[in-house]
């Protein structure tokens, strides 16, 4: 059956491999840009994108056709060789082999908008590797409950 409307919003956390900071200041928009359009190709809107230099965070409006896994294993794929083929990152650039995605409310959407693009400010006071415990924490959490 055909689904007319969606209100599928994921959060999706890809990391480097290893966690090495590889995506650079100079390469960090054009990284963000290829991801959006990798989203907007596949039928699923983007909110908000920031490219970390060992990770990124997007929010994207995910089309009813593809699973978490399906449109997380395109825009992986994709975006890793356009990052090798442009050189963006100097040597062989790699996501790690699994990614994050968590459910968001349509009445969190505009919140979680705002704590990706402010992920500069939000390093600086915290490490991704802290960032990634509190979420795991948060979900797993109210998993449980």
């Amino acid at each position: 059956m055909k689904i007319e409307y969606r209100n599928l919003f994921t959060h999706f956390v890809f990391t480097v491999l290893h966690r090495e900071r590889r995506i650079g200041e100079e390469s960090r928009e054009r990284v963000e840009k290829y991801i959006t359009g990798i989203c907007n190709n596949n039928d699923s809107l983007m909110y908000a994108i920031y490219a970390n230099a060992e990770h990124v965070h997007f929010l994207v409006s995910r089309s009813p056709k593809l699973s978490e896994e399906e449109l997380a294993s395109i825009v992986a794929e994709s975006s890793q060789r356009f990052i090798n083929q442009q050189g963006l990152c100097g040597n062989a650039f790699s996501w790690q082999e699994s990614a994050s995605a968590f459910s968001v409310s349509k009445g969190d959407v505009d919140k979680v908008c705002k704590y990706i693009l402010n992920q500069k400010e939000h390093h600086r006071k915290k490490t991704y590797q802290e960032e990634y415990d509190e979420f795991l924490k948060f979900y797993l959490k109210n998993i449980k409950d």
